[in-house]
């Protein structure tokens, strides 16, 4: 495992916790004209808890949130294809190098020393014998 694996777990993981504390931030902002999420879930309760004047702050958390979710984001996915295409590389070179051997060895011609030494397939019934190339004594005539 190198550092750019490690790098892209870490950022991940960060960016997960990201997510999160988005959701919560989310549901937890004083609703505007009474409406909204954070009135579904209790808006008058998010008053009494963080103060009548947090929705500043917690709007402010909000966007400096989205901002690190939507740069993480992209962090991430310019190093995951740049590790991706590195790896691709990598798989690459491997097989054009076990290319190279297999290749020279298919480059030298095959020659026979004795054809009539290789064993000859067996004809099928119904069918003639191959031709080996030998020469084949004629039958003989019929008495």
């Amino acid at each position: 495992m190198n550092v750019a694996s490690l790098f892209i777990g870490l950022l991940t993981i960060v960016l997960v916790l990201n997510c999160l504390l988005l959701v919560l931030l989310v549901l937890i902002q004083l609703p505007k004209k009474e409406a909204g999420l954070g009135m579904a879930f209790g808006g008058s309760a998010a008053d009494a808890l963080f103060g009548a004047g947090s929705g500043t702050v917690i709007s402010r958390w909000t966007k400096y949130s989205t901002a690190s979710f939507l740069i993480l984001s992209l962090v991430l996915s310019v190093m995951r294809n740049h590790q991706a295409r590195a790896v691709g590389r990598n798989i690459a070179s491997e097989l054009e190098r076990q290319a190279r051997p297999a290749a020279a060895a298919t480059a030298a011609p095959l020659t026979l020393t004795n054809p009539a030494a290789t064993p000859a397939l067996p004809a099928l019934p119904g069918t003639s014998a191959p031709d080996t190339g030998a020469a084949t004594p004629a039958p003989a005539p019929a008495q």
